[in-house]
Parts: C-alpha cells; sequence; structure tokens
C-alpha cells in the first residue's frame, strides 16, 4: 500500500475519518490525498461549529447564489483540513459531480491503492430508497475500501 485516498465530506464526523485514515496510512508508510467531491453547492450553507481545524463559512460575506465563491469555500475547506494534519506531503483533491463516481475516478487516476471512507449512521429505509456512498464504491471498485463506522 503506497497510496491512500481519504474521503471527506463537510461534516464535523469526518474529523474521525481524517484522523484515523491519516494514522492508518502513516503505519502503512503510504503517500496520503484527501479527496472531497462538491456534489451539491447548498451543502455547503450549513454553519456547523469549527472542526478540523476549520471555522466555517461567514455567511454575510459568501454569497451562497455564486457557485464559484462555493468552489473557493471548499478549497479553503480541504486546504485548512489538510494543514490540520500537519504534514505537507498531504496532498488534496477537489472533484465535482456525484460522489461514488468521481471518487471512484480519481482514485483510479491517482492510483490508489486503499480508499478510506466514513460510513454515517443512515436508517435502515434510508439505505434501501437512495443508498449510500459507500456502498455504491464498494459495488464498483477493484480497490480495497476501509470503512471507519461514524455513530451519532
Amino acid at each position: 500500500m503506497k497510496k491512500v485516498l481519504i474521503g471527506l465530506d463537510y461534516n464535523p464526523n469526518s474529523e474521525k475519518v481524517v484522523r484515523e485514515g491519516y494514522e492508518l496510512a502513516k503505519k502503512l508508510d503510504a503517500e496520503v490525498c484527501l479527496i472531497h467531491v462538491l456534489a451539491d453547492v447548498s451543502y455547503y450553507g450549513v454553519n456547523y461549529p469549527s472542526f478540523m481545524g476549520y471555522e466555517g463559512y461567514n455567511e454575510l460575506a459568501v454569497d451562497l447564489n455564486v457557485i464559484s465563491e462555493l468552489r473557493e469555500v471548499a478549497r479553503n475547506f480541504m486546504e485548512t483540513a489538510a494543514g490540520h494534519l500537519n504534514d505537507p506531503k498531504v496532498s488534496t483533491h477537489m472533484a465535482e459531480g456525484p460522489t461514488s463516481t468521481a471518487i471512484l475516478a480519481y482514485a483510479e487516476e491517482w492510483g490508489a491503492d486503499m480508499i478510506i471512507l466514513g460510513t454515517h449512521s443512515h436508517s435502515v429505509l434510508e439505505k434501501v430508497l437512495m443508498g449510500t456512498t459507500a456502498s455504491h464504491i464498494l459495488e464498483r471498485t477493484k480497490i480495497p475500501v476501509y470503512l471507519l463506522p461514524i455513530k451519532k
């Protein structure tokens, strides 16, 4: 395992995924890349408290109707999250589109040996009706996937 891709979503639970994924990658002496997919720009309007050193957006300074500004918010989030690890070798990649498709495409392009994702505690009905990013990736990948359970 030389390259580990860690999926990061805009949610405070991502801190656990990034921290534990990074620790595993370091034990494997692997290169680390954090990936974030900009699937729905309205998602960045959620005003969470500070996590992974990221203070969030200032609703007065960001016009949520302007997609380019939201891309910048997402880029800032990624840079801050990577900086939170205090490892200048950690790289980041931001993609757009359907999350599972974008993660799989970049994992192949980058040559990832492992994908690390968090699994949120969705209800059984929600999983049946819409599935999860993790399950979509597991169904379509040839790359090993390491899942970290995230419970509320």
